[in-house]
């Protein structure tokens, strides 16, 4: 399975971002810091995001980004392709020239994985994730450690 930590840390990012999307734009330093993803990744990440339509950018003081649909709109899948990842449990990247060219026996199968997997992640979307009740509890702890890491004075 190649689901790399691109497509990882784009889902974690943009369901971090849904799930404090009421409170306006959100700065990747706040979501980097409940997260622990570097800062220059996630700005490498938002801009895919961006160019794709997934989020937008509020400039200047209280700036930050925000989502261009709701959280209920926004599938997983969605996320995963718009940062160029692909859910691939093939060996030749879906392009069927697995041994030398041609396709090996069981390249149908894992291409079909593939398919399932893709599709599985089709169907649930950020908002979905956003309102269960353990996804709630973890974003409540990492929110507490992450105020006790940077004073509330400091910018």
């Amino acid at each position: 399975m190649r689901l790399t930590t691109k497509g990882r840390y784009a889902v974690t990012a943009m369901l971090d971002l849904a799930m404090h999307a009421d409170q306006g734009p959100i700065c990747l330093a706040d979501i980097a810091r409940r997260q622990e993803i570097s800062l220059s990744y996630l700005e490498q990440l938002f801009a895919r995001l961006r160019r794709n339509g997934l989020v937008g950018s509020v400039r200047g003081p209280g700036g930050g980004y925000l989502l261009t649909e709701p959280a209920t709109k926004i599938s997983v899948a969605r996320v995963i392709d718009a940062v160029d990842e692909s859910v691939d449990a093939t060996r030749c990247g879906g392009m069927s020239d697995c041994q030398q060219g041609d396709t090996c026996l069981t390249h149908h199968l894992w291409y079909e994985l593939s398919e399932q997997i893709h599709g599985f992640l089709d169907g649930v979307t950020l908002g979905q994730l956003a309102g269960r009740d353990e996804f709630q509890a973890i974003a409540t702890r990492q929110r507490r450690v992450a105020d006790k890491q940077i004073p509330a004075s400091s910018p």
